[in-house]
């Protein structure tokens, strides 16, 4: 199993497209943001499309064609971008269900449901206490 860096990414193309708007360039384009987080433009494509359908992002047509922000950083927390790029819970149960003869098949299901619901509500308290200003203050910080 690998980590899912969908998170980060979409926080890392905010961060960039901020940074860049404060810069005074109007529309940052998925070329430049994927050159930044050395991935696929499609890959920051589809991200930012999630991330507009959330209301944190705004494309561009036309001449000038690019991304900007729906709202200000201090606005956007990871939260919001956490529910943008990642339907659904955090943690799965089984595909099939465990074998109900087994003790451990037939509790383990409830058993890890109730913690699950407990990480996941402190990952959910955390992130909504973090903004993207934040994180780009502390990318700024960063020792070079």
């Amino acid at each position: 199993m690998s980590a899912n860096s969908r998170l980060t990414i979409a926080a890392h193309a905010l961060a960039w497209i901020g940074l860049y708007q404060r810069q005074g360039h109007e529309v940052a384009t998925s070329e430049q943001i994927a050159t930044s987080a050395n991935t696929n433009p499609v890959v920051i494509r589809r991200l930012l499309a999630e991330l507009r359908k959330a209301g944190l992002v705004e494309s561009r047509r036309g001449l000038g064609a690019g991304w900007v922000l729906a709202r200000e950083l201090e606005s956007i927390t990871l939260l919001d971008v956490y529910e943008a790029v990642e339907p659904g819970p955090l943690f799965a149960m089984h595909r099939a269900t465990p074998d109900q003869d087994c003790v451990i098949g037939y509790g383990i299901q409830p058993a890890m449901q109730g913690i699950y619901e407990g990480v996941e509500e402190t990952l959910r308290r955390e992130l909504a206490r973090i903004t993207l200003e934040n994180v780009l203050r502390d990318v700024l910080a960063a020792p070079r």
